[in-house]
């Protein structure tokens, strides 16, 4: 992926934690379903900058499992692939 999230900012992927097919074999469309709240970190932007010019790094990293908000981030098509960028605020934890 070529893309470098500025400032506070990370590329997340959500995972697609809900089944096709429920009990009973009821499929649910894309539409109908809830969106994902899961999700991993593909890319971090260098850190929040504070009022004197430093730079504040980023406490996630590359690769964690995160969950965010039902209704964080925008989401964005980059090279075929759904991704969500956020602030690292709308991030609520590290899984694992």
């Amino acid at each position: 992926m070529n893309v470098k999230p500025l400032a506070d900012r990370v590329v997340v992927k959500p995972l697609d934690t809900e089944k096709e097919i429920k009990k009973g074999g009821i499929i649910i469309p894309d539409t109908a379903k809830e969106k994902p709240q899961e999700g991993e970190v593909m890319e971090v932007g260098t850190g929040r900058r504070t009022e004197d010019g430093k730079i504040v790094p980023l406490e996630v990293k590359r690769g964690d499992k995160v969950l965010y908000g039902k209704y964080s981030g925008t989401e964005v098509t980059i090279e075929n692939n759904e991704f969500l960028i956020m602030r690292e605020a709308d991030i609520l934890a590290v899984v694992g």
